[in-house]
């Protein structure tokens, strides 16, 4: 399929070159997890609101139809250019899937390989997990403020690492082989039956061995994305000649029925919707995207019970997923309910019990002390996997006027399909597509996420 002409306005003037915007006024930063929409000044209806110098200054107006995506655009943008980002998200801030993911973060697939960009990834997850860290600490002097002092109730980051028990021989043998090949900024360390039980005591080790991720995390989603949001909040009130005069964000809590009903008020849009992608009406079966219902069970250590999970012990991957968050308090996971079209996080009571008699046995299998655990709730999100490739299974990004029609000043960008990979994905993939939307050239994003519309027909 054609990459269809990327357009961007800059100054009053048209530009459709590869280069669309001047270097000089090019934005680069993360764009993962809405959709953006770009505009000049002249065609937006609060022109006169959001840019007070007028038509003549170089103005860039993004529309974000889900939250993961502002940081680093307001980090670099131009200081000249008039930079309003809006955040759409019917749910609020991490209201949709993403806020109640396991949040086990590492580079790894199941067999313990490097996935495709892992080391960008790791590289940018992190540097985004710090950002988050350092505007929390900053506002907790300020505590009069409730959802400063909701995101501070808790940890945004637990770095405990990751344990990955070893459940067949075969499955051994191909951990230990793919070991050897880890990253150096997130080792994996291969460990007998002891050493695990010094970090967990009561792990069940049928082959006596467990590879070990130190450097991996555990994210609380929903605090992370608060806290970046926080972030951009930060950035904005550095009104000093080097700071973000001139910067805006808003956050809207409303639905988007379709895209085409905002493409008047913007140069572009980036819809990061998820698996909610593809009920828009303009993508509606035209994206290479299975849906997935996952629920997370929370489970609590009753008062009677002092045996508690170590403190310093790490979360669990096999077949169901431990993720600690604190000595008392757990969550297992996640359940896979395909061709779900149930994007609510709300878990009936039946649902629920059927989902802890499926994942109870998997996870006391390697730690049977959680028959000790009392279920305390469950979340849910719907998932949105993207198709199996030579490289895995990636996002998909990429230009889509072809798609949803090209007679229209505003240009459409995808970037969904993350799947269970979200907090791996988001950072280094966000970055690349603000690059292409913003420099109007769809040539930064790599091949390997853009050959999804090859399959289209």
């Amino acid at each position: 399929m054609p990459v269809a002409t990327m357009a961007g306005y800059h100054n009053g003037r048209l530009h459709t070159s590869k280069n669309a915007i001047p270097e000089s006024s090019r934005i680069s930063g993360d764009t993962a997890g809405y959709a953006v929409c770009i505009s000049d000044a002249r065609f937006r209806r609060r022109r006169h609101l959001l840019s007070p110098s007028g038509p003549s200054a170089s103005a860039f107006y993004l529309l974000l139809l889900s939250l993961n995506v502002k940081n680093i655009f307001l980090q670099q943008s131009p200081k000249d250019l008039h930079l309003c980002i809006d955040v759409y998200d019917e749910f609020g801030i991490g209201g949709g899937a993403s806020g109640v993911s396991g949040g086990l973060l590492h580079p790894y697939s199941p067999k313990v390989k490097p996935l495709w960009g892992a080391v960008e990834c790791w590289q940018e997850s992190l540097r985004l997990l710090s950002i988050a860290e350092a505007a929390v600490a900053s506002k907790e002097y300020n505590l009069g403020s409730q959802e400063i002092a909701q995101i501070s109730n808790g940890f945004i980051v637990r770095r405990r690492g990751i344990l990955r028990p070893a459940v067949s021989l075969k499955n051994m043998n191909t951990l230990n082989d793919n070991a050897q090949n880890c990253l150096a900024s997130c080792r994996i360390e291969s460990i007998d039956g002891d050493t695990a039980q010094n970090l967990v005591p009561n792990l069940s080790l049928p082959f006596n061995s467990a590879f070990y991720m130190p450097g991996a995390v555990n994210v609380h989603p929903q605090r992370y994305l608060e806290a970046l949001y926080l972030a951009c909040e930060i950035l904005l009130e550095d009104k000093s000649p080097s700071g973000f005069e001139g910067k805006e964000l808003h956050f809207h809590k409303e639905c988007v029925n379709n895209l085409l009903e905002l493409a008047e008020e913007y140069d572009a849009m980036i819809i990061c919707l998820g698996a909610r992608s593809a009920f828009l009406p303009e993508l509606s079966g035209r994206l290479p995207l299975r849906t997935c219902r996952g629920i997370i069970a929370h489970l609590q250590l009753p008062d009677n019970i002092r045996e508690e999970y170590p403190e310093h012990g790490p979360s669990i991957l096999s077949d169901a997923w431990l993720a600690v968050q604190g000595p008392r308090d757990l969550h297992i996971g996640s359940t896979w309910e395909w061709k779900s079209r149930n994007y609510s996080r709300d878990v009936p009571t039946e649902e629920a019990s059927k989902a802890l008699e499926e994942l109870l046995p998997k996870a006391s299998a390697t730690y049977a002390s959680i028959q000790n655990w009392k279920f305390s709730g469950a979340t849910a999100g719907l998932r949105a996997m993207p198709p199996l490739t030579s490289h895995g299974s990636l996002p998909l990004l990429g230009c889509i006027d072809d798609l949803v029609g090209e007679n229209h000043a505003c240009k459409f960008w995808l970037f969904t399909g993350l799947g269970s990979r979200g907090l791996l994905y988001h950072g280094w993939l966000g970055k690349l597509t603000a690059q292409a939307v913003l420099s109007c050239n769809e040539g930064t994003i790599p091949p390997e996420l853009t050959s999804w519309r090859s399959t289209i027909k």
